[in-house]
């Protein structure tokens, strides 16, 4: 009997070793034939060998490779972008600027993001006058109203906006909200059953019922659109919460957050409805939501979407562009700095051809991790030329950029892993002096509330505090 006991144990601990070290050596075959970047490639392998166990458990929740996958489906693609694209080539012909024309036949190819001209901008840097244009624009909406957020707090921000869809709705407007399930994880239910039971439509997206033992955790939706009657479009970097208005203890809330009016709210509601059929799988492409709209402005206009699916990181390689072909100078405001590899080569390299790079961000965060993890780059753009600032006021949360007084960029994406690489992000690639000046003005005046830094006293911080932000920048993939 105990002889029979010691070979099924033998038994089960063979079969055990085989099927672990079967699917450690599976890992590692999927992860080579994926043909990722080398240096990825063998960090993976090196963990799965050295630390199996662990390595497995974090490739299946951060490393698998999604960019084989489809939100949606070529033909309820195409027929979702019919009606912007009979705009697109119905405009008159837009005089596409020389020196971006690269870029934006980049983004129209990879993206299907059509520049329209025409359009009217208003740009907000702070909640209070971002969330009064957008109550007042949501009282004037008479058809739909489509709003998609990472975070809307049941707080009085995110209950004064509650409250206007709710009247609106039962006013007989189609409302339409998507939020991201893990931005509003601490969000009660009743918050928005109550908004579903005044007949708006409400769906979370990417639901995570076990956050701790999926990937799905890994993948979220960081966009901020609102499209009204698809005449009005917001996109930017402001959430629906008291702080975005308040501010934190330290100091005020600094964000950017712009107003669309003209043909470029089309690629806002193409984004929008692309989301909601991925979240309801409803194809919605009726005319009477890309309505015929006048000039409004002077403005062209790209709405660019990137998202951890597909083969392009589309705004990562827009942004890499962008930064090399600057003749002059590219200022750009980012709440966290965890830049990839092409574009950190690329500011670096624009900064030693002699263009002025300039990077700001908050001298205090929200997220003490990150926060360390961005400092740790900050050494490697300082030996290239760039002049790097800290905001000293409070947080600063803005994604700003702007360049040579004729590109600007303002919305969702943070230069780090997660909105480059995981989230899906939106952004409006401007193409208009005007607004340019307004922005790079906005730039120099958050700038006189700053402290450079410089390499030389850099250098001098504590190796203690270097090792530190060192250890957490290793992470840097998964904060």
């Amino acid at each position: 009997m105990l002889e029979w006991n010691y070979i099924v144990s033998q038994i089960a601990n063979i079969t055990f070793d085989v099927v672990y070290f079967g699917a450690v050596l599976g890992t590692i075959v999927v992860i080579i034939l994926d043909n990722r970047n080398p240096v990825k490639t063998m960090a993976w392998i090196l963990v799965l060998l050295f630390l199996p166990l662990v390595g497995l458990v974090l490739y299946f929740f951060f490393g698998r490779d999604r960019r084989r996958e489809r939100l949606i489906e070529r033909k309820s693609y195409n027929r979702l972008l019919k009606k912007p694209m009979t705009e697109y080539l119905a405009q008159d012909s837009a005089n596409l600027p020389a020196a971006y024309e690269r870029l934006i036949k980049f983004f129209r190819q990879t993206d299907q993001a059509f520049p329209f001209d025409g359009n009217r901008i208003e740009t907000y840097t702070d909640g209070y006058s971002m969330l009064q244009s957008l109550l007042r624009e949501l009282q004037q909406a008479k058809r739909h109203i489509h709003l998609e957020f990472y975070i809307f707090e049941d707080d009085p921000v995110g209950r004064m906006v509650r409250d206007v869809l709710i009247e609106k709705a039962l006013e007989g407007v189609e409302v339409r909200v998507i939020y991201d399930d893990v931005g509003c994880w601490h969000v009660p239910n009743r918050f928005f059953e109550e908004m579903l039971g005044a007949g708006i439509e409400v769906r979370s997206f990417l639901k995570v019922r076990f956050p701790f033992f999926t990937s799905r955790v890994n993948y979220r939706n960081h966009r901020k659109i609102v499209v009204i009657d698809g005449r009005v479009g917001f996109v930017g970097g402001m959430n629906l919460a008291q702080r975005y208005v308040k501010g934190v203890s330290w100091g005020v809330w600094r964000d950017t957050h712009i107003l669309l009016e003209g043909k470029a709210v089309h690629g806002l509601q193409t984004a929008f409805l692309l989301d909601w059929y991925f979240v309801d799988r409803t194809l919605i492409t009726a005319s009477r939501y890309f309505p015929n709209t006048e000039p409004k402005g002077d403005s062209l206009v790209q709405v660019v979407t990137s998202e951890p699916v597909g083969p392009w990181r589309d705004i990562m390689q827009g942004l890499t562009m962008a930064i090399s072909g600057a003749k002059k100078y590219f200022y750009m405001q980012t709440p966290y700095f965890l830049p990839t590899e092409q574009v950190l080569a690329a500011m670096q390299t624009a900064a030693l051809a002699g263009v002025d790079v300039r990077l700001m961000m908050p001298e205090r965060s929200d997220s003490r991790l990150i926060h360390l993890a961005s400092r740790s780059y900050l050494a490697d753009v300082l030996r290239a030329g760039v002049k790097v600032y800290f905001y000293r006021k409070g947080f600063l949360h803005s994604k700003l950029m702007v360049s040579d007084d004729h590109l600007s960029t303002v919305g969702s994406t943070n230069l780090d892993f997660r909105s480059l690489e995981h989230n899906l992000e939106v952004n409006a690639f401007i193409y208009d002096p005007a607004t340019a000046t307004v922005l790079k003005e906005i730039f120099l005046q958050d700038q006189r509330a700053c402290t450079q830094i410089f390499l030389k006293r850099w250098m001098k911080r504590s190796w203690r505090q270097k090792a530190v932000e060192s250890a957490v920048r290793l992470l840097a993939p998964l904060l």
